[in-house]
């Protein structure tokens, strides 16, 4: 096994989870079969619990591991599917210490940072590194590794000691340092102390970086680079130029290949394999850059932020309408809708938001609603709904946003049930549309819900004659498996009723009383899904319902529809860039 760890110096946000991303990408093409592991230095068990303002999106893996967003990088750029096992947080490893110490595995010895936490650290790596991530047999030939926060950070002391000593375990270990390289407007030019004492401070840990990866605004100047080599003890080919690409990252691996990135890398790894192809990966990247002709889709959440747009918080969300978009040529133009800025309560507070917000709606190719949790802007989502339904816009409704449109239905069209909500908002409510699970847990919050891939059976429509536009979408298939992190669920009560009055569950689970999908027939595109399907969606593989909406919102819903008949993702088989190679 050989393993690439990247660490990150100076300051947070530098992009360690792309570098690393990219790094993989361009491994895979030499031919080289890859996993990735992520390191949080923090000590939750899990992101679980944390807030999307503060970390960003919680991405929900395959057995229902609810980790950091740069596992989602992983996911799609490397088209890999990980587990739990492959996010590894302080919380994660002071557990299992702790465990091992109680049972007195450790034969009455004093337990100790050194050698016990940095022995579980390094048997955790080697375990999962040899697990299969793509689906064949057999271990991975390369493990990258991303060492989450700043190098010298206080948390992430454990680990940097730990990795240090696996780079003398295992032999064949190279490591990629990413540090800022940044220009002052007074005096114009590209400054390198801030890299040379963030690598000062490694080498002071016991590491030494292989290879830098700058990141600057600009390329690379030659004197940055050669001050940086002779600084740092690294050839000066070892010295990688990540200068901004704009919003293509798509980008970023190619501009790695075309500096020998992968010539550095394999070198220090004693490896011989093919040149990278990126043929198709490049194609992808080059169709981004020339779409023209734009699609809008407001995306209405309440994890926006005070005084800026929090994309973070729907992360995925945002890729999966990018990867529908490219594969339709269509530029991908997201209206970011605060939730609350569409209630009445901001007409009088903040006219002005009120307004913008309503307009972006009304702006908009479609309309989509993500999940989220609490009652704070959980009136304008119904809202959003509403205005979708009325109107005949396209609507996706993720998770809560599938529960808004069921709330918003059993008000507006069943006429005894204005008052109707979820148990979640209004635990007193005489019309519960959506409860509680029963299995869920009202005590413990991490790690409690319903999570990960399950089952979703499609059903015939009984009450219309109209097809399911969602198994239509998915390929005319009898059943799909997609994750989920939820503890609400429609009132399996109340089902026949919606039923009758045109709103239809044509998705259940394997026994037919918990609803995964819900569809209005008369609509032209008025779709919900319990589950979140943007956490399996990949460029050049996109998720079915996001192409069924972004083709709702630019009118190439029945081109869609007539193809999807002949693959389960709802597309003929392409070439990964939207070209069709087989039908």
């Amino acid at each position: 096994m050989k393993y690439v760890v990247v660490t990150g110096g100076g300051m947070s946000g530098l992009g360690k989870g792309v570098t690393s991303s990219s790094v993989g990408v361009l491994l895979q093409a030499c031919g080289l079969r890859v996993t990735c592991i992520k390191i949080d230095p923090y000590l939750n068990i899990d992101a679980g619990t944390m807030s999307p303002f503060e970390h960003g999106e919680v991405f929900v893996l395959q057995d229902g591991g609810e980790a950091d967003l740069d596992l989602g990088n992983y996911e799609r750029f490397l088209d890999v599917t990980l587990t739990s096992d492959n996010n590894i947080t302080t919380g994660k490893i002071n557990r299992t210490v702790m465990e091992k110490e109680r049972r007195g595995a450790y034969l009455g010895k004093t337990v100790q940072v050194v050698p016990h936490v940095t022995d579980e650290i390094q048997d955790w790596i080697q375990r999962v590194a040899h697990a299969p991530v793509d689906g064949k047999e057999g271990p991975p030939d390369v493990c990258v590794i991303e060492l989450g926060g700043t190098v010298g950070d206080i948390e992430s002391c454990p680990f940097v000691e730990a990795l240090a000593e696996l780079s003398y375990r295992v032999g064949d270990f190279c490591l990629i340092h990413v540090s800022h390289v940044p220009v002052l407007s007074a005096v114009g030019e590209q400054k390198t102390k801030p890299t040379q004492h963030s690598v000062r401070t490694l080498r002071s840990l016991g590491l030494a970086p292989n290879i830098l990866a700058c990141r600057s605004n600009s390329p690379l100047e030659g004197y940055a680079r050669e001050k940086l080599a002779r600084s740092c003890h690294v050839s000066s080919g070892s010295v990688l130029s990540l200068h901004d690409v704009g919003k293509n990252v798509w980008r970023v691996p190619i501009l790695l290949r075309d500096q020998k990135a992968h010539e550095a890398v394999l070198r220090v790894l004693n490896l011989d394999v093919k040149e990278p192809d990126l043929k198709e990966w490049t194609a992808r990247a080059e169709l981004f850059d020339a779409l023209v002709e734009p699609v809008r889709i407001a995306l209405v959440g309440k994890y926006m932020g005070l005084t800026r747009i929090n994309k973070d918080a729907y992360f995925s969300v945002e890729k999966a309408l990018l990867h529908a978009s490219v594969a339709l040529r269509k530029k991908l133009a997201v209206d970011w809708v605060p939730a609350e800025d569409l209630e009445d309560g901001t007409a009088q507070e903040n006219p002005n938001a009120y307004k913008a917000a309503w307009n972006k709606l009304k702006g908009a190719d479609g309309i989509l609603v993500p999940g989220g949790f609490g009652d704070r802007g959980v009136e304008g989502k119904i809202l959003a709904a509403k205005h979708a339904r009325e109107n005949r816009i396209p609507y996706l409704g993720i998770c809560l946003g599938m529960q808004v449109a069921v709330i918003e239905f059993a008000r507006s069209v069943l006429l005894d049930m204005q008052d109707a909500n979820s148990t979640e908002f209004d635990a007193e409510t005489k019309n519960p549309c959506v409860v509680f699970m029963p299995e869920g847990s009202r005590t413990h919050v991490g790690g409690t819900m319903r999570l990960g891939s399950r089952r979703t059976y499609f059903h015939h429509n009984d009450h219309h004659d109209v097809g399911c536009m969602a198994a239509r979408l998915y390929g005319n298939v009898s059943y799909v498996d997609e994750r989920h992190r939820h503890r609400y669920e429609v009132n399996p009560e109340m089902v026949a009723r919606f039923e009758e009055a045109g709103l239809w569950f044509s998705g259940r689970d394997e026994s037919g009383e918990r609803m995964e999908i819900v569809e209005l027939g008369e609509h032209p595109f008025y779709v919900g899904v319990q589950f979140h399907p943007e956490f399996k969606s990949r460029p050049g593989k996109p998720s079915p319902v996001f192409t069924g909406l972004v083709a709702a919102a630019c009118g190439q819903l029945e081109s869609v529809l007539q193809q999807s008949h002949g693959e389960s993702n709802g597309f003929e088989k392409t070439d990964g860039v939207g070209k069709v190679v087989e039908k």
